[in-house]
């Protein structure tokens, strides 16, 4: 290291960002996750038996992922390298892996690569990736803040540990906020500063989890308050002007995406309305397309309350339209309706299995033919016992008589079992009524 170098170094440990001077040097300043960092746990057994694997570090941002790659490789002794997805191309990976390669050639030296949003890469870059990772020629740790297992080519996930982060607790959060107060080294320890009960409370939760959300807040809190008497004060109200709104986790087009708008689907097959307007808030608020919801309400409206409430796709149908028309933040109205609407409708997926049955009959079956009298060009004047006559069921009482209408193997067989909720009741009363009839005649 040369000495503008090591210049450089010391300025930025008074001048980086809070949470860059705050960032955790060991395992034992390392707050969170433990479920795999801790005494006996993954992390800390693969430390100690000095065989690394190749990994990728899968959660939200702000809980420690490249934090935590730095100590394996700083308390492995490994070389570290250190890429984005997001900006680094082939080139760059290229000259990283030759690197490493040499390195392992010439020092017997193993190197970490960290790849921070490796879900970014294409799947040429991920390839290429592969026989350094299978041959040992780098050992990989990922970061992702999406699925691996949807985001990631699957040849590289059998190849990698698949750790999954979790959001910091209340009372990490605290820690972490503690050491920052009081750590004359890195934090402001050398300050005298209070934060009120409320602040504190007000700062944690709305940080969401996340430690670098907590950490800039505070900085700015600090660097922000004139102090009185010396001590610098942090309220409710600084922290609020610091903060100005909370950090919402969701990513419209990651994981929770696709979590969000489950946790809506099944509330409002729950018929849980609170819990389906909750979720239903957090996606507006998120910024997803309405009319993605829309879409996904006019589904369950027919798979989850089907006949037994007939007018329930129509009231997501014109939820749909209205959202298409008026746009947000007026369309929220209309969706919050269809949703409760749902919420709150008799429930049946007869009408889901039915076509479900039918369809695997089709696809495992061989298909009948279409019997002849069913047939557009088929003529009633014609008469011919062998082929049957239809029969024209408004000629007869109440517009039903017995025929058969399904290739003749499938005779007698049923695909839409209707239940007795809702008007799907009244249907089911109907069709009763009409085998009843077809015993009789027959």
């Amino acid at each position: 290291m040369d000495l503008f170098t090591m210049q450089m170094e010391k300025s930025l440990e008074k001048s980086a960002p809070l949470a860059e001077r705050m960032r955790p040097r060991n395992l034992e300043e390392f707050i969170g996750q433990t479920h795999f960092v801790g005494k006996g746990k993954y992390i800390n057994r693969v430390l100690e038996a000095k065989r690394i694997p190749s990994m990728i570090f899968y959660g939200p941002p702000g809980v420690g992922k490249t934090t935590l790659a730095k100590i394996v490789a700083q308390e492995s002794r490994y070389a570290f390298q250190q890429l984005s997805a997001v900006t680094s191309g082939v080139k760059e990976l290229r000259e990283v892996l030759h690197q490493a390669e040499d390195l392992l050639k010439m020092e017997g030296r193993q190197t970490i690569l960290f790849i921070d949003e490796i879900h970014r890469f294409n799947k040429s870059q991920q390839d290429g990736l592969l026989p350094y990772v299978e041959q040992g020629k780098v050992i990989l740790i990922g970061a992702t803040t999406e699925n691996p297992y949807f985001e990631v080519n699957k040849a590289l996930v059998s190849r990698t540990q698949i750790l999954n982060f979790h959001e910091l607790t209340k009372d990490e959060l605290e820690k972490l906020l503690f050491n920052t107060i009081n750590s004359k080294e890195r934090g402001y320890g050398n300050q005298k500063i209070t934060i009120s009960d409320r602040a504190k409370e007000y700062l944690i939760r709305q940080s969401g989890g996340d430690g670098r959300t907590l950490l800039n807040a505070i900085e700015i809190a600090v660097l922000t308050t004139s102090p009185v008497d010396g001590k610098i004060k942090i309220t409710l109200e600084i922290i609020q002007d610091c903060m100005q709104q909370k950090k919402l986790k969701y990513d419209k087009g990651g994981t929770d995406h696709y979590d969000t708008i489950s946790a809506f689907i099944k509330s409002i097959r729950g018929s849980d309305p609170d819990a389906a307007l909750y979720w239903l808030a957090k996606m507006i608020h998120g910024g997803e397309d309405p009319k993605f919801i829309a879409r996904r309400m006019i589904i369950l409206a027919s798979e989850d309350i089907g006949n037994a409430d007939p007018q329930g796709i129509q009231v997501a149908v014109a939820a749909f339209e209205a959202v298409n028309i008026v746009g947000l933040p007026e369309g929220r109205i209309p969706l919050a309706q269809a949703c409760t609407y749902l919420a709150l409708a008799p429930k049946s997926n007869a009408a889901y299995l039915g076509i479900d049955r039918a369809l695997a009959m089709v696809k495992d079956e061989e298909v009948g033919e279409v019997p002849m009298y069913l047939r557009e060009q088929y003529n009633p004047l014609v008469e011919d016992e062998k082929k049957g006559k239809y029969l024209y069921p408004h000629n007869f009482s109440n517009g039903y008589v017995k025929q058969n209408y399904l290739p003749s193997p499938l005779m007698g067989t049923s695909f839409y079992t209707p239940t007795t909720r809702g008007w799907e009741g009244v249907y089911s009363k109907r069709l009763e009524v009409l085998k009843k009839k077809e015993e009789r005649d027959s």
